[in-house]
């Protein structure tokens, strides 16, 4: 927030593209005054009064204060005050209807909200159940860094996701552009890039948040679907984070579709087709193969029009049953059934071998720039010692030959002198 404060919104944070109708574009009085709010919410936690804020604003050269300050001389102190005044109220509304995190434990209480409302949210389509994938591995990162901020690789993420590098960074592309996810930084030569989850809830019982572009053609959108009052989503997150890296949950296994049936029904046994169907944010005809395929590896039963996951079913055991007389014991199996056995390593041996001639080429560089360069030419009016005869006279070094009236001072310098008979 103090860079906020004094650079300004330099990665367009806080950026929106909004038209009023008639084709006015208020996209920059719409970031300004996103970015005036999140000051001023930053100013109500540390302590501040209204009127350090507006001073703060109006008369420092912060340039998250220009659009106010550029507002007082186009119409006004009163007119800027007044603007300033409507975002310190709205932040300080804000601040009281959220739940405050001062320790550790607010964190994780804040943290498992954001995850029942993960849960219960719709995630349409084959790019939205991958951020759901990423969402959930940033979750388990975030309970163990005990804080919204987190640092991960692109590649340590795809692994977790159990998807491809690209696929990984297209995703983390549609959660930036949702506002679910913030980066901070870069990372360094030995860290990964700093990233901040984004719980875009105003407090622990509202559920009305939502993407802010429409669905794109092929399934792909910039985030979750609107979640309904009466949205019958309902998933175990916990148990799609131990089986979504799994190779029977890779692309061409049981995909990111089966992934959330299985979860569905980890979260609810005894659901129906329709039922699953809602649950896991799938369509019929989704639900009914990823049905079909768990039904023939064992993983689920079924008992007139209730499905049920087996007694072992996360362990990637299946049972016996009228549909399957052969079923898998264990998610290596399920994965050489469907063909995907080996994805996961094949994986990560091609990010260690990327990571490998990285850190070979950053040693290689790191080596040439320690490499002792050449001592520098001497200046020319010093002799140097291929000039110089034993008897201290000039020579040429191709020839032999003297060069006569050319000597050497006491300081080592050229030095011209009468011709010396003795030199000849």
């Amino acid at each position: 927030m103090h860079k906020l404060l004094v650079l300004g919104d330099q990665d367009a944070a806080y950026a929106t593209g909004n038209h009023q109708r008639g084709g006015k574009n208020t996209a920059a009085s719409d970031h300004a005054w996103a970015m005036t709010r999140a000051v001023a919410a930053d100013a109500v936690r540390a302590g501040w009064n209204r009127a350090a804020f507006l001073q703060v604003m109006l008369d420092g050269p912060y340039k998250a204060g220009q659009h106010a300050r550029s507002l007082q001389h186009r119409r006004g102190y009163d007119k800027a005050a007044a603007w300033l005044q409507r975002a310190w109220d709205g932040a300080q509304q804000y601040i009281r209807s959220t739940d405050p995190i001062t320790t550790r434990q607010d964190f994780h209480a804040a943290l498992a909200a954001f995850r029942a409302r993960i849960e219960c949210t719709p995630w349409k389509g084959v790019a939205n159940k991958t951020d759901l994938r990423n969402l959930i591995a940033r979750m388990e990162i975030c309970t163990q860094a005990g804080s919204w901020d987190h640092t991960v690789s692109e590649r340590d993420l795809a692994e977790r996701m159990g998807c491809s590098r690209t696929t990984a960074h297209n995703s983390n592309q549609r959660l930036l552009n949702a506002k679910l996810l913030r980066q901070l930084d870069h990372g360094s030569p030995t860290d990964g890039a700093r990233w901040m989850l984004i719980s875009r809830l105003t407090s622990t019982t509202s559920h009305h948040w939502s993407t802010p572009k429409e669905p794109k053609a092929g399934g792909a959108t910039s985030g979750p679907d609107v979640r309904q009052a009466g949205s019958d989503a309902d998933i175990d997150s916990r148990a799609a984070g131990q089986l979504m890296h799994l190779d029977a949950f890779a692309h061409h296994g049981l995909g990111g579709s089966g992934l959330t049936v299985m979860a569905a029904l980890a979260e609810r046994g005894g659901q129906s087709l329709t039922e699953i169907q809602a649950s896991a944010s799938v369509s019929r005809p989704t639900a009914y193969r990823q049905l079909g395929k768990l039904k023939a590896l064992g993983l689920i039963e079924q008992e007139g029009e209730l499905f049920h996951p087996s007694p072992a079913a996360l362990e990637g055991i299946g049972t016996r049953t009228q549909e399957c007389n052969s079923p898998v014991a264990g998610w290596l199996d399920t994965a050489e059934r469907l063909g995907t056995a080996g994805t996961g390593q094949r994986r990560r041996l091609h990010h260690e071998m990327q990571r490998s001639h990285w850190r070979h080429e950053q040693a290689r560089i790191a080596q040439r720039r320690r490499t002792v360069k050449h001592a520098p030419l001497p200046h020319p009016s010093m002799a140097r010692p291929q000039y110089v005869r034993s008897d201290g006279c000039a020579i040429d070094p191709t020839t032999g030959e003297v060069i006569v009236g050319l000597f050497i001072a006491s300081d080592g310098r050229w030095i011209w002198h009468e011709p010396d008979l003795h030199c000849a």
